[in-house]
Parts: structure tokens; C-alpha cells; sequence
């Protein structure tokens, strides 16, 4: 986009990164072994998986690493779709997951979002129309930044058919409010989910994130993963991320006063933020997308990244990541111009 445009980005707020960056700690952990950097990493991420481990309160065994979530929504599709395979989504989801299904031969299908929330009712009736081996869900979502509570996430699973893997992306847990996770689970084959390192701890460059669910298909991703796709850096920095639970405190307060300062922008330029239990706002813009891409590029123009969903209804949006006070001090002084 820099090239594109021939300047420097003036505030970066449209990937969903956190700006507030990592911890101290684990800089200085990075900076103190990148010594070490001519080191493979663990194959295993022995330390980084039992330390999750305790942090959840469950064993290693339940718990595979891997880089970040993308890489082990592939691992994961590749284990349970071939050629002809139904999986089912809702329209205008995550789209990296559409690209694995398609590399793996599936068969997609999707139902709209209703409200701008993932319709947990029609994705089951689509799941079982379709007699699909996997089901994708995220929450709280992306690109909307709307959530479920944690019972109906836990009736939607008690409701699963048998043969159905429902892939649960929760990237953007740590962000959303007590009561939004369905107890963690172990025992169910059919149910992984997947969290990450890339959001609240900072460390979307590194690509650490890990995948939860029973020990016997946690122990098949071993027969498909890249066993050294995890640098020993990025395991290093993770693990001291986990173990700095009070700067994730700190994140998540200074991601809610940007939420509610991008609310306060949209407002005031006629325009409406909706909830978002993420460290990123969707503005409805209040026409459609062909409105809300011009703002979108008009923004870029400016200095301004900020991106947008890719489906009616959703993309009469912008979807705004929780930057620094200074980058919302840049928004703020180009909107209005911009509109």
C-alpha cells in the first residue's frame, strides 16, 4: 500500500494488530536469545505447550502449536477434508479459512450472518443439510467484532452432529468479556479450538498460536505438521508472553478506551460504531459497499489503513483496529475531510 500510494502509512489500523505491542519482558527475552537464533526450534514447543497447559488448566497433550492460526486452520482442514468434502461457513467469514478448504478440495457452503453475528441456528440446519465433516464458527467474529455467550457457543456443540468437527476460532478471545468461553472441554473429538498469540499478546509478526481439543487428534497433527515451522524465537517470545499476565491486563484496558474513542469519532461523524468484543470496531457507514470502499481508499490516500468486510450486507462497513491514541488522532483529523 506504501508503494501504492508513494508515502509512508500514518497509522496502521486496518489488520487487527496490536499496537500496543509486547511486553517488555518479552522483548527482552527475544533480544537475550536471538543469539541462539542459528538453533532450530523444539519440534515439539515442549515448553511453550506445557506452560499453556497449566495457564488453562489442562495437559500438554491437548495442545498443539503451531504458526498462528492460519497455518494450523490448514493443518486441520487437511487432516479432516479431501476432495468433496462438505464444510460449511457463513458468508463474508474469515476468509483465509475459504482459501485451506479450497486447497483441500472441499465442497464450501455458507449461510448469511444475521444481525451482523454468525447465525449459530442456520450455520447447524447448513451443517446438517449439507452432511458437513467440518464447521467453521469464530468468536467473538471477524470481521464484525460481534460475539455469542458461552451458552449458546455450548448448546451449538451439544447440538453437533457426531461426525461434524467444528472448528472454533477464538483469536480474539482475550479481548471479549467474562462469560463469552464455553468451558474448555477436552473430552469431545469432534471440537478444536483455535487461539492465538498474534492479538492481545502482540506477537502477530512472530506467528505462534495453538489449537486445543482431544488428545488423540491433537496427536494427528503430528503426522502433518511442519515440526520446525515454529522458530525458536517466536516459542521463546510466547512463552514469555503467557507469563506476563499483567501486561495482557494492561492491553485489554487500552484496547477498550480505543473502542469506545472510535465509537466517539464515528458518532460524531454521523456514522455508527457496532459493539465489538475484539480490539477492532466495524462502522456501519450507512449505505453500501461501493460507499464504504470509496472511504476506505480515500482513507489510504490520506495515510490512513483501515479495511473493510468483503459481503453485502456486511461490507457497508469499515472495520477499524484499536490503535495508539496517536493513530486515533490521525483518524479523527481525516474523517471528516475524508466524508
Amino acid at each position: 500500500m506504501q508503494r501504492r500510494i508513494g508515502q509512508k502509512i500514518k497509522a496502521r489500523i486496518g489488520a487487527n494488530e496490536n499496537a500496543f505491542g509486547p511486553a517488555p519482558s518479552v522483548i527482552k527475552t527475544v533480544q537475550d536469545h536471538a543469539h541462539k537464533s542459528w538453533m532450530y526450534g523444539d519440534p515439539e514447543c515442549h515448553d511453550l505447550k506445557h506452560a499453556l497447559a497449566e495457564h488453562l488448566g489442562l495437559a500438554a497433550d491437548n495442545i498443539c502449536v503451531g504458526e498462528g492460526i492460519d497455518g494450523l486452520l490448514g493443518y486441520a482442514l487437511r487432516l479432516f477434508v479431501e476432495p468433496g468434502t462438505g464444510v460449511a461457513t457463513s458468508l463474508g467469514a474469515y476468509p483465509t479459512f475459504n482459501f485451506h478448504v479450497a486447497a483441500s478440495g472441499g465442497r464450501l457452503a455458507a449461510t448469511p450472518y444475521v444481525e451482523d453475528r454468525e447465525d449459530l441456528a442456520s450455520l447447524l440446519r447448513l451443517t446438517k443439510a449439507e452432511h458437513a465433516r467440518v464447521m467453521y464458527l469464530a468468536n467473538p467474529d471477524n470481521p464484525m467484532g460481534t460475539v455469542w455467550p458461552a451458552q449458546d457457543i455450548q448448546r451449538l456443540i451439544n447440538d453437533l452432529p457426531e461426525h461434524t468437527i467444528l472448528m472454533l476460532d477464538e483469536a480474539y478471545t482475550e479481548f471479549a468479556e467474562a462469560g463469552t468461553q464455553a468451558p474448555l472441554d477436552v473430552t469431545r473429538k469432534n471440537v478444536l479450538r483455535f487461539r492465538t498469540f498474534s492479538k492481545a499478546y502482540g506477537l502477530a509478526g512472530a506467528r505462534v498460536g495453538y489449537v486445543i481439543g482431544h488428545a488423540d487428534v491433537i496427536k494427528a497433527f503430528d503426522k502433518i505438521r511442519n515440526h520446525f515451522g515454529v522458530a525458536r524465537l517466536s516459542q521463546g517470545a510466547a512463552l514469555a508472553a503467557i507469563r506476563d499476565q499483567a501486561w495482557l491486563a494492561d492491553v485489554v484496558g487500552e484496547v477498550k478506551r480505543a473502542r469506545q474513542r472510535i465509537a466517539d469519532i464515528a458518532k460524531s461523524n454521523g456514522l455508527k460504531a457496532l459493539p465489538s468484543a475484539t480490539n477492532f470496531v466495524a462502522v456501519d457507514c450507512g449505505r453500501d459497499g461501493v460507499y464504504a470502499k470509496i472511504i476506505v481508499d480515500r482513507l489510504l490516500e490520506q495515510g490512513i489503513f483501515v479495511r473493510m468486510p468483503g459481503v453485502a450486507p456486511l461490507n457497508r462497513c469499515i472495520r477499524i483496529s484499536c490503535g495508539t491514541p496517536q493513530d486515533l488522532t490521525a483518524l479523527e483529523a481525516v474523517l471528516p475531510k475524508v466524508l
